[in-house]
């Protein structure tokens, strides 16, 4: 098992500013970090290089806006999207990223008024192969995540989305769980891990108010314990939201402080997981 800290909660891009708390989090004892990509104009090879000296391995997310669906009715927006993900599958080739992560299947925030249509499934498919094919060439991993319903309507639950990954049906193209949206979208988080065990591909550990976890109300004895009977080994990524990225607010929906400070969540963060690890796979 691997354990990871994603890196929205200080900043949306790598820059030097970054250093001090990556210097930290390798000292808390983390294997390694997930890198916003939203600018793909950074120098990711040297960060990359930077990331290998530390000793911090990476994982990376992405999103798609209204600009560059990749289940838009219009082919000229879906190609953009596609460019978009390869572009973002490209920097995580030149920074030693293996996983790329994240909500990039459609827009973020961008509703039509119902689900998704029988049309826009089959764009999806198509764009996400496409990206996959992509992807094999770099060697990196795609981990689809599905979004609760107040952020995307194309996939919610991890049925949704591991029907969408089997039908894109390309060995790197699998899925990711989040247990944020499982916590508001499924009924049973047990069962949906069950479910998606064999296209599962990263987690996200996500406390059901975004902040430390273990402190909050997720039903985490359950969701280790299924981990560890579905023979899940890769990373336990901790996500978490603050104040320090108003810009990203309108996504998060995060308008108070709900934790000391950022080193608090990552130190008490790695250690619940550490001791949940220990009970479990030790």
């Amino acid at each position: 098992m691997k354990f990871g800290m994603n890196l929205l909660l200080w900043s949306g891009e790598l820059n030097e500013g970054l250093l001090p708390t990556l210097e930290l989090l390798k000292k808390l004892g983390y294997d390694g970090v997930e890198i916003p990509l939203f600018n793909y104009d950074l120098d990711y090879s040297s960060w990359g290089q930077r990331l290998d000296d530390l000793g911090l391995a990476r994982t990376a997310v992405t999103i798609r806006n209204v600009d560059d669906n990749p289940i838009s009715d219009d082919a000229t927006v879906r190609a953009a999207g596609v460019a978009g993900n390869k572009r973002a599958v490209d920097c995580c080739v030149a920074m030693g990223a293996t996983h790329l992560i994240g909500p990039f299947h459609s827009a973020i925030g961008h509703f039509s008024g119902s689900g998704p249509s029988a049309a826009e499934w089959g764009w999806g498919v198509d764009s996400m192969r496409q990206v996959a094919e992509h992807a094999a060439g770099g060697g990196v991993m795609l981990g689809v995540e599905p979004l609760n319903r107040f952020e995307c309507y194309f996939l919610n639950s991890h049925a949704d989305g591991a029907r969408f990954v089997r039908e894109v049906n390309h060995p790197h193209c699998r899925l990711m769980y989040d247990t944020f949206h499982a916590n508001i979208e499924e009924k049973s988080p047990a069962q949906a891990l069950r479910d998606c065990a064999d296209v599962l591909c990263h987690v996200h550990i996500s406390e059901n108010d975004r902040s430390t976890p273990g402190e909050g109300d997720i039903r985490w004895d359950l969701t280790f314990d299924t981990l560890r009977e579905i023979g899940y080994d890769g990373w336990l990524m901790i996500e978490a939201f603050g104040l320090a990225l108003p810009e990203i607010s309108a996504a998060t929906k995060i308008w108070r402080r709900m934790f000391p400070n950022e080193e608090y969540l990552a130190t008490q963060g790695l250690q619940f997981l550490r001791q949940a690890h220990a009970q479990r796979w030790s």
